[in-house]
């Protein structure tokens, strides 16, 4: 085997979120700089609007299609 050619592992590295939410994880990088996390994200805190869309989405196909029927 190669010797060196191994990035160096950090496992106490930082993760740093936009939101302030910090925690430490396994990294080739000493620190981490993320914009969502999963105290911030939509998914994660219900106010994700994905199901909402999808209701319109349906109401309108189906207006669509009751109007070809007729």
């Amino acid at each position: 085997m190669k010797a060196d050619i191994h990035p160096k592992y950090y496992p106490q590295a930082t993760v740093t979120c936009i939101c302030g939410n910090s925690f430490t994880v396994g990294s080739t990088k000493e620190s981490i700089r993320i914009e969502v996390c999963s105290n911030c994200h939509p998914f994660f805190t219900g106010d994700h609007k994905g199901l909402v869309d999808t209701e319109g989405r349906v109401d309108r196909l189906m207006r669509r299609y009751s109007l070809k029927q007729t």
